[in-house]
């Protein structure tokens, strides 16, 4: 079947499709210049949980992917997207008036929920408007702008605490929500016909997770890909920290994040080059391993190296290696889990990535509740959720070997 042509320009449409992306980036880096002052502000005893505020938004979106999927082939796309926009500009609001960062907190979970909406739903509107090569330059495009977001988010919230404190981030991203639904409303009609609607079914999301956990091809690297998301989200949440209180560079921090998510960006460019030749699993495997070793290392230098100048430079490369390994296992952990699952793939993908980011999330917060003043605590954890990644999908690989000497050898001459 041919998709429907595109109702506004393409240009528009890419432009309108990247900014609903860029949503969650948005949401989730311009926050990280405001920790130390909400830190100060709601927590002054214990500064260190203002990082729960980037990990309760994950949480929030994680659990929102569940749903936003299904329901907007209910519903339609625009009135999830309405609907997730309202909760995302209300919970907004809610953190903007809070005096307790426990409300903050609750806040950030409800707009997390909120954001799931743009996250799954402008993929499907993609889907719906376009296909084959024009759908995957659609996808490149939104793959560039995950990596440029995070670039340049920090130093724009940067700018606007410096001119309106930290609530001031949260009117920013009632303001970006609001321009982005409202182009959508006003230039994009409704894509999916309501003769194309399907009805809402939740036992089929519990029917699905319940099949995909059964087979080991696609339970094995959706836990491994969890750890990687831990990985991911633990980095995050602490690294501003690690600039401020251990080498108080804190003012540097929105060049250097922007820096290394740049570099980091083209670790997908390198996966396309190698996946072919190497093959998925061993991309992960040794990606995983190498990272067990790097974190290890940065550990020891920390105890080896006295003068803070070279450890600041030591840090700065073990984050790029982190950032840089997503670009080299989510996809491919991604691709391997939904392999044996072409029955049920939209499904699939949106349980997958519900249940990989909640999961993420869960395990990255007792790590980075452990910061000490050090980058001690993150590089052993992010060490041990490399080496319990590295050593699943050893054992995916023995589980691979058996089952190919279990498989019937074909009749010669058949």
């Amino acid at each position: 079947m041919t998709a429907p042509r595109l109702p506004i320009s393409r240009v528009e449409f890419t432009a309108l499709c990247a900014m609903m992306f860029a949503t969650i980036a948005f949401s989730i880096d311009a926050m990280l210049p405001a920790l130390p002052e909400i830190g100060a502000e709601l927590s002054p005893d214990n500064v260190n949980r203002a990082q729960l505020i980037l990990t309760s938004f994950v949480l929030g979106m994680g659990v929102g992917t569940f749903f936003t999927g299904p329901l907007s082939d209910r519903f339609g796309r625009k009135p999830v997207v309405y609907a997730g926009a309202a909760l995302y500009i209300g919970s907004a609001g809610l953190a903007w008036m809070a005096q307790s960062l426990e409300l903050v907190l609750a806040a950030r979970f409800l707009q997390g929920l909120g954001a799931a909406g743009p996250r799954v739903v402008t993929l499907a509107i993609i889907r719906d408007l376009v296909s084959g090569r024009e759908m995957a330059r659609m996808m490149s495009f939104a793959m560039m702008v995950f990596t440029l977001v995070p670039a340049i988010a920090p130093t724009l919230g940067a700018a606007i605490i410096a001119f309106t404190g930290w609530r001031g981030v949260f009117a920013a991203f009632m303001l970006f929500s609001l321009i982005s639904v409202l182009w959508l409303h006003i230039r994009l009609p409704e894509p999916l016909a309501p003769e194309n609607r399907r009805p809402f079914r939740p036992r089929l999301i519990v029917a699905a997770l319940g099949e995909m956990w059964a087979i080991p091809a696609v339970r094995l690297p959706m836990m491994v890909q969890s750890l990687c998301f831990a990985m991911l989200f633990t980095m995050i949440s602490t690294v501003q920290q690690v600039f401020d209180i251990t080498f108080e560079q804190g003012a540097s921090f929105p060049f250097w994040f922007g820096v290394i998510a740049i570099v980091a960006g083209s670790a997908s460019l390198l996966n396309a080059a190698l996946v072919m030749r190497l093959g998925m699993r061993v991309m992960v495997t040794v990606t995983l391993g190498a990272q067990m070793g790097l974190s290890g290392a940065m550990v020891l230098c920390w105890f080896v190296i006295p003068e803070m100048g070279v450890l600041f430079a030591v840090f700065l490369l073990w984050q790029a290696t982190v950032f840089f390994q997503a670009g080299l296992t989510i996809g491919n952990l991604n691709a391997m889990a939904m392999e044996p699952l072409g029955h049920m793939a939209g499904t699939a993908a949106s349980v997958m990535g519900a249940v990989s980011t909640v999961a993420g999330a869960a395990l990255a917060v007792p790590v980075g509740l452990l910061f000490n003043g050090t980058p001690v605590p993150l590089a052993l954890g992010l060490g041990v959720e490399a080496a319990l990644g590295f050593a699943l999908m050893m054992h995916l690989r023995r589980i691979e070997a058996r089952d190919a000497k279990r498989a019937p050898v074909p009749a010669v001459g058949i």
